[in-house]
């Protein structure tokens, strides 16, 4: 079981992402909108370019993308940081 970390800044969220197939698509002042197509639709996700996140904003980030890749979000966190 991997523990979220709790040093993680959105632009570092951002980075790990991109394995995922998330590339950033615009960034409006303190805020990062990334999309990823995928199988049936395209998913956005906005990232508060903050250092660090919030673990609130970061779990639900997380549980956002979790769900739109339907897959568990224990799972996703394994996948991004292993």
């Amino acid at each position: 079981m991997h523990r979220i970390p709790r040093d993680l800044s959105g632009r570092d969220l951002c980075k790990l992402l991109e394995r995922f197939g998330y590339a950033i698509t615009r960034q409006t002042g303190s805020h990062i909108r990334l999309t990823a197509q995928q199988l049936t639709h395209e998913h956005h996700i906005t990232i508060p370019n903050h250092d660090p996140l919030k673990l609130g904003t970061l779990n639900k980030i997380l549980h956002d993308i979790a769900e739109s890749l339907k897959i568990s979000k224990e799972k996703l966190i394994q996948q991004l940081w292993d």
